[in-house]
């Protein structure tokens, strides 16, 4: 992807992940993985601020003998991505306005 991923976007994106139900570490570095060009070492970070900040909460499972780490959304997180959502929203639109032609021609 041409475009760089921003760390706000980054999170809306994690947050977004997670209103689709609780998932581990892994599973959800794939997941955002074959949307954006990210790296594991890069989601990592990104889990451990929003869970500081509240967003996350985070749980261990046993798996073929080991824990496994779940990551779940918080309603604080709930809210926080509706935030970004409504934010896409207008930032999307402006966007589009200029890339897309739909300014008005104020030049006239």
């Amino acid at each position: 992807m041409v475009f760089q991923l921003g760390s706000t976007l980054l999170d809306a994106c994690v947050l977004s992940v997670l209103s689709q139900g609780k998932t581990y570490g892994y599973a959800l570095t794939q997941e955002m993985k074959r949307i954006f060009d990210l790296s594991e070492s890069s989601l990592y970070p990104v889990l451990r601020r929003l869970q500081k900040e509240k967003y996350l909460t985070t749980f261990d499972r046993p798996f073929q003998g080991r824990n496994r780490r779940y990551y779940a959304i918080t309603p604080q997180g709930e809210e926080k991505l509706a935030e970004y959502r409504q934010e896409w929203n207008q930032y999307r639109s402006n966007v589009d306005q200029v890339l897309l032609g739909g300014l008005p021609d104020e030049r006239k």
